[in-house]
């Protein structure tokens, strides 16, 4: 007799990958003692790093061990897992869940899966980087891969799509997303980490990870180095100068504690209806400060900052504030005025009902005149956003208010749901 486990976020592989937010499963007897019997078995952890919980019901809750009562003839019982908030994988089957005879303790069946969060970049693991930098450059494929495709979705005839608007924090979360389920197309176990950047990040940069300039403004790295073959457009390295000392933080950023203290104006700065670049919400400072204090290269500005890998380390850095600053003021309901702009219509692309250039294919006055890209990369562990996503698909990421979440966690922003949702 053992237990067969079934986890809703299952890839086509039959890995198992959890983040914060809560999956249903369901648990039954193979060679169970047949109908009109039942055997009382035990949920439990039993990985070296990763955690899971359990309970019987969608919620925030959980609990590090679950009973259950399973039918003998075989039928299916109904529960939910997670990773627990702050104990996350660093590699595939760190994470274990077990199941056993909750009289004898006997072993009935387990589960290795990851707990996949995206983590402050310096504080990865040598092993966590190398992978991360080893399927980055496999995308960027010496200038000739799908990374190209990225690059062209940010350059100055397509800004007007994602930024100095309210569709600026939405249309980044997607990109960044999609970005994501490519590298892990590459490397399942792979997250897209972030550079905190009111914080020193000492082992950021270094030429293991990030890279270093030289007194040219070439980031070097260390020998075999992935991304000593990276290429953007005709030209091959990367430029950027570090206007700061790579053991410091840059300096005049908003810190994390004043960016979420923007409460409802964190989109403008002001809580007003959009009336021109932010002066002083997240998109300037720290967003644009953190471009910016670079110094030179690439990264500073917008047209030309996607050819520099580390821009999706800064703007994820952004989207875990914008993350964070919906968990604390609980502003993720898409209907939620104080949520999102929901006032009258403003440039296409950034209203909440409106859908997002270039995953939907539009092209043409108002939109650009290309979609690079395609549909966004699906993921075999859920179904949202869907191929073509709109600005409101960004909001509830972890669908803490019902639906489907979007398969990404921060490792600082917990899963919690708010009060009366069930």
């Amino acid at each position: 007799m053992h237990v067969e486990i079934s986890i809703a976020s299952t890839d086509t592989d039959g890995r198992v990958f959890l983040t914060w937010t809560p999956v249903q499963c369901t648990a039954r007897l193979i060679d169970g003692p047949g109908a009109g019997a039942s055997v009382k078995v035990l949920l439990r952890n039993a990985g070296s790093v990763g955690k899971v919980k359990f309970d019987v019901v969608r919620s925030h809750q959980g609990t590090p061990t679950l009973q259950l009562d399973l039918p003998g003839d075989g039928s299916p019982v109904k529960f939910w897992t997670a990773g627990e908030f702050q104990q996350p994988s660093s590699s595939f089957g760190d994470a274990v869940l077990e199941v056993v005879d909750a009289a004898t303790q006997a072993p009935l069946g387990s589960t290795p899966l990851m707990v996949r969060i995206r983590k402050n970049a310096d504080k990865l693991s040598p092993a966590e980087r190398d992978r991360f930098i080893a399927a980055f450059g496999i995308l960027n494929g010496q200038g000739t891969g799908r990374y190209t495709q990225f690059r062209d979705m940010h350059v100055r005839a397509t800004l007007g799509e994602s930024h100095s608007n309210w569709g600026f924090l939405p249309w980044h979360r997607c990109y960044l997303l999609d970005l994501e389920r490519e590298l892990q197309s590459i490397d399942a176990s792979v997250s897209l980490p972030y550079w905190r950047f009111d914080q020193p990040a000492p082992q950021l940069f270094t030429t293991a990870f990030m890279g270093l300039p030289n007194a040219n403004d070439r980031v070097q790295f260390t020998p075999g180095h992935p991304f000593q073959q990276w290429k953007a457009e005709t030209q091959g390295g990367i430029l950027r100068r570090m206007g700061f000392p790579p053991d410091t933080k840059p300096p005049g950023l908003k810190d994390e504690q004043s960016t979420i203290a923007f409460g409802g104006g964190i989109f403008t700065g002001f809580g007003e209806p959009f009336t021109g670049l932010p002066q002083g919400g997240i998109e300037r400072n720290p967003h644009g400060l953190a471009h910016t204090s670079f110094g030179f290269g690439w990264i500073i500005s917008p047209p030309t900052a996607p050819r520099d890998p580390m821009f999706f380390l800064l703007h994820a850095n952004v989207d875990r504030l914008w993350a964070k600053w919906q968990w604390f003021f609980k502003l993720a309901n898409d209907a939620d005025p104080k949520a999102f702009f929901n006032g009258a219509p403003v440039r296409i692309g950034h209203n909440i009902g409106d859908t997002m250039w270039p995953w939907n294919g539009i092209t043409g006055d108002p939109r650009p005149d290309t979609a690079p890209g395609g549909a966004l990369a699906p993921s075999a562990l859920t179904s949202a956003p869907g191929p073509s996503p709109k600005v409101r698909s960004m909001i509830d990421y972890q669908a803490v208010n019902g639906g489907t979440h979007l398969g990404f966690d921060y490792d600082d922003v917990p899963f919690e749901m708010p009060a009366g949702i069930a």
